[in-house]
């Protein structure tokens, strides 16, 4: 599997990024590649056990802890989710995609734990930004990668519940919306805080020691930096001492976890291997695991999402690949990709978990460079 270290270091040395670390394993075969700094200013190399803020690849973690809840009996699939979110519960919908806000009508069912999962929900964001609903939506969905931007949970679902959905449940797929809800739906079904959860029934079985919501203070000499293209250069959004280093006020199921390569290759790991860690602790059902990494979406679905799913499908959490549009697609790949330059797929045909993780800002839902030069990459036969 040779070549993974050469392709970081282009990436590197052509400016394209400050620094990232890449994972690909196969079976019992990793391996594990860094090239660049964790910070332009004055920071240490980077090291295969750097943290980054690994943004939507949160998504798939947040996914699988719903569906704890739902191996548990707290949840069913099918489970109105205005019992543990009554700010929801009497949802109104625009009268059509393109009606103005003002212009609604009752939604035709509750939405559903299911209709969270598969970003079905009628909240998020749709292939159209210009959708009245979806300009609405701005103010209180922002932008993932500053938690600090965020009011508490119980604020924060009260605003949401004031917006109109922009599709019917079930009628559409919208992005980003539907994961937040999940962590506030396992907050609040759990009784527990969403860290304390993800941290005693994920992490910590799973042996992921570097994934939370905080970077402590001991572990900040492997955070690395975030930075935006601009004119002028890269620019600082956030350092190691930035919005990282002390508790949200609303921990994001859609993209607020930090975390290191080796870390999600644990959690990929247990997906692979039908819900349970190396020594047979079982973490999720084979049903639950069968759930996330199944398409659940339609045609219509894929239509309306179609700039982020870019022709795939959905299962719960994260993309479904279901048809071969690039080398890179693979029937029954899941997995996503973040805002932050970060990327994480497992391909259960290949028994294949790929991981890239960057510190540069990616504000269109289209992969770069990098990430498809990775993705191609790693396609290729060891």
């Amino acid at each position: 599997m040779g070549g993974l270290q050469g392709l970081l270091d282009g990436f590197v040395d052509d400016g394209m990024l400050p620094g990232a670390v890449a994972l690909v394993a196969r079976g019992n075969e990793v391996e594990v590649a860094a090239a660049g700094v964790q910070s332009l200013e004055g920071g240490p190399a980077m090291a295969p056990d750097s943290i980054f803020r690994i943004a939507s690849i949160t998504k798939p973690i947040t996914a699988a802890a719903v569906m704890v809840l739902v191996d548990d009996g707290v949840l069913r699939l099918d489970s109105p989710i205005e019992h543990w979110l009554p700010e929801l519960a009497a949802p109104m919908v625009v009268r059509t995609p393109t009606s103005p806000v003002d212009d609604v009508v009752p939604a035709n069912r509750p939405i559903t734990v299911f209709d969270l999962l598969t970003n079905q929900a009628g909240y998020g964001f749709a292939s159209d930004f210009e959708l009245p609903a979806v300009q609405a939506l701005f103010a209180v969905q922002k932008d993932g990668r500053e938690p600090a931007n965020f009011p508490p949970q119980d604020e924060w679902t009260a605003q949401l519940g004031k917006l109109p959905l922009a599709y019917q449940p079930g009628e559409g797929w919208l992005y980003d919306t539907p994961s937040t809800i999940q962590g506030v739906l396992i907050a609040r079904a759990s009784g527990r805080e969403l860290p304390e959860f993800l941290a005693e029934r994920l992490f910590e079985p799973l042996d992921m020691p570097d994934t939370g919501f905080v970077v402590e203070p001991a572990k900040r000499d492997r955070f690395t930096s975030y930075y935006r293209a601009g004119d002028s250069g890269l620019g600082l959004v956030d350092g190691p001492d930035g919005q990282w280093s002390r508790r949200p006020a609303l921990a994001l199921g859609n993209g607020g976890l930090a975390g290191t390569a080796h870390d999600w290759l644990n959690f990929g790991r247990m997906l692979l291997s039908g819900g349970t860690t190396p020594t047979g602790h079982r973490v999720l059902s084979e049903d639950a695991v069968r759930q996330m990494l199944t398409d659940h979406t339609t045609p219509a679905h894929r239509a309306i999402g179609n700039l982020f799913l870019n022709g795939q499908g959905w299962g719960f959490g994260g993309s479904v690949d279901i048809t071969a549009d690039h080398p890179w697609n693979t029937p029954g790949r899941y997995g996503w990709t973040g805002g932050t330059g970060t990327s994480a797929h497992i391909t259960p045909s290949t028994n294949t978990i790929a991981i890239l993780l960057a510190q540069l800002a990616v504000d269109s839902p289209l992969p770069p460079p990098w990430t498809q030069a990775f993705w191609h990459h790693t396609s290729q036969s060891p």
